[in-house]
Formats: structure tokens, sequence, C-alpha cells
């Protein structure tokens, strides 16, 4: 028997992983073809307090803002548009944003104090004494909404035992091709692994698309300041409402969001910021999340095997479940991120991002370098050197 290399035993492990890969991708877009978005039943329709943390102006900034304003809603809405800096671009943006919605209740806070390391939260902490409704919904800038978004939000945080709600999201492309690879990664990774680990019973996530959650419910779990020195904030606030033994809800509601990298080392920073992220709130799920790359995986067992067939099958396979995942998803939200073409060169530029995660101990943050520490916490490199 001829013997066989230690090249060809690493290409049929890699064949390997990507054949549990592919049963991954399978069950993602069995997931994903049960979805079915719908507004939720309708009750009151309670005062609103929206919290928009901006930074800078960013495209499509205007129209996300006028989205949440534009709702099929019943009930007073307030938008407060909080930004740290008197010269921020942002700030043109909301006063425009007012003249179009003159009788829109639009406030704009600015304010420098700084309550720790995460920006975003310093941010909330000078906005909050603004608001004026008990019901709170934040979310983030690049998040664009529909009309039934608050109607949607308000029936499931009325649900008994609910202590917040937040919001699925796809990726959607505003600029050139490196914004198609950003909302690729978001649409066809990221969100069928949620979507999964929820059906699953394995994921219970708090995303910034949306966190609505009462105004005494923020105070029991220690207010924004609690969370002002973590990056993962809204993954903290998730954690800290299931402590009250509360339930964090999400509704049947994808959200939009908005890929504005212009090139490769933008969708870089980006990713690498959400791996390293993940990887340390949780090692052990990081490191499985291996099986959710089977194209590259497969792609190596050919090289590494010398285009074995058994290879060559698995990749066909892999490439197929793929593809099948990515339509889903497509039909799912209305919009395809990326040409099918390409998403062999994503799914391996995603692998290497999951490789490279596993080293990473800064990060950048809207320009600003922050450093790991322990437990998510998270302080400026210059600070957590010294």
């Amino acid at each position: 028997m001829r013997d066989i290399s230690v090249l060809t035993l690493i290409g049929f492990a890699f064949s390997g992983l990507g054949a549990i890969g592919t049963l991954y991708m399978l069950a993602a877009a069995g997931t994903a073809g049960r979805y079915r978005a719908r507004t939720l039943g309708r009750g009151e329709a309670p005062a609103v307090t929206l919290l928009k943390p901006l930074h800078g102006d960013e495209p499509a900034l205007a129209a996300n803002l006028a989205g949440f304003l534009q709702q099929d809603y019943g009930g007073a809405v307030q938008m407060i548009c909080g930004v740290q800096r008197a010269d921020d671009p942002a700030i043109a943006t909301v006063h425009a944003l007012q003249a179009a919605f003159p009788d829109a209740d639009i406030r704009l806070v600015v304010d420098s104090a700084r309550h720790g390391g995460n920006d975003k939260i310093s941010n909330l902490i000078n906005m909050l004494p603004h608001a004026r409704y008990p019901l709170l919904v934040l979310s983030d800038s690049d998040m664009a909404a529909g009309p039934a978004y608050l109607a949607t939000i308000t029936a499931a945080l009325a649900r008994p035992g609910t202590g917040a709600v937040t919001c699925l999201y796809h990726g959607r492309p505003l600029t050139n091709r490196w914004s198609h690879f950003a909302a690729a990664w978001i649409s066809y990774q990221f969100l069928p692994s949620v979507m999964l680990g929820v059906r699953l019973g394995r994921a219970q996530p708090c995303m910034g698309s949306t966190i609505a959650l009462r105004r005494t419910t923020l105070d029991r779990i220690g207010g924004f300041e609690r969370f002002a020195d973590l990056l993962a904030d809204d993954h903290a606030i998730g954690a800290a409402v299931h402590e009250l033994g509360l339930r964090v809800d999400i509704p049947p509601l994808i959200l939009a969001h908005g890929c504005a990298e212009s090139n490769l080392s933008a969708v870089l920073r980006h990713e690498l910021r959400w791996a390293a992220t993940i990887r340390v709130l949780d090692r052990a799920g990081y490191a499985g999340s291996i099986v959710t790359y089977p194209v590259p995986f497969a792609l190596l067992g050919v090289a590494c095997t010398g285009a074995s067939p058994v290879a060559i099958a698995l990749l066909v396979i892999a490439l197929a479940a793929r593809m099948i995942l990515a339509g889903r998803i497509d039909r799912l939200t209305g919009m395809r991120s990326l040409a099918r073409w390409l998403l062999p060169v994503r799914d391996s530029l995603s692998l290497v991002v999951f490789v490279v995660g596993f080293f990473v101990r800064s990060v950048d943050w809207r320009g600003a370098a922050l450093r790991m520490e322990k437990h998510g916490r998270i302080a400026a490199r210059s600070e957590s050197l010294s």
C-alpha cells in the first residue's frame, strides 16, 4: 500500500472540517428558510425616547435617522441625538433633520464629558438626563428601520418576563466593492450563525442594532455607568438583564446595517474588533465557530491532497451549501450583499480574520486605539501601558 504523506493527511483533515461546516451551512439555511419577518399584534403605543449616539457624518445618516421618525406608530416619540464634540459633522445632519421634521421632538445634546473607555456609553450617559419618557430605545446610527419598527419593538417589550428587546440585522453596502465585502460578512456569516444559535438555544444575543428597555430596568442593572469601560456594551447589557431573571426578546424583524468601509484596511479593522471581542467574551464559542468556514477548508483540502476526488467532491458540496444559504438570506432580506462568485474569496478572508483574532490584543474603534483587558474591559492603549 502506498504511504500517505503528512500533507495529504492534513488535507483530509481540512476536508473533514469542511464537511462538518457544510452540515452547519445546511442547518443555517434551513433556519433562514423558516424565518418569517412580521409585525406583532398591535397593543398600546407607549411614549418612547429614541437614543441615537452619533459620531461623524456617516453615509446615509440622514436617511437612517429619518426612518426612525417615519413610523406607523400612535404613541409620542422623542429622538435624542448625542455628540461629544462641538465640531462633529453629525450636528449639521441633526439640524437638517429638525428642519425637515419641524413637528417632531428632536433634541441635540453636545457634551464632551467622558465617563470611561467606551465613548458610545459616555455619549449615552450624557444624553440620558434629557430623556422625557420611561421607555428607551437605543440603536446604532448605521441602522435603518422600516415603519413597523416601533410598533413591533414595543409589542415585544410588553410581553410578560421581557426585560429588553434586540433585533437581528443584515448588511447593506453603501459605498464601493469593499462595503459589499463588509456587508457580506454580516449577511452571510454573522446573521445565519445568530439565527441558528437562537433556534438551538445556544445564543442569547443583545445587539447594538436595538436595545429597548424601560428606564426602571436600566436603573436596576446599574445604569449606563456600569458599562462605561466595556467594549461589548450591548452584550453586557443583555447579560445584566438576564441576571434580573428577565428575557431579552428578539421580535420577527430584521434591520439593515449600513456598511461604509471604503478599503480592505477598514474592513479588516472592523472585523478584527468584532472577532477579538467575541474571543474575549466566549473563547470556547469563538474556537467552535471554526466550523462556519467550510468552503476555505474544503479548498485547502483539495490543495493539500493533490486534488483528491473525495476532496473535490466535498468542495463541490460545500460550495453548493454556501450558495443555498446565501440565496435564503437574500430572499429573507430582499438584498444581495455580494456577487456569488466572490463568496469563496469572502469566506477565505473571514477565515484569515478568525485565525488572526486569536492574537489581537488591541482594537481600533472609531479611530481610537483601545487595549483589551480582562473580562471585556477596555482602556486607551496609552493608559493601559502606563
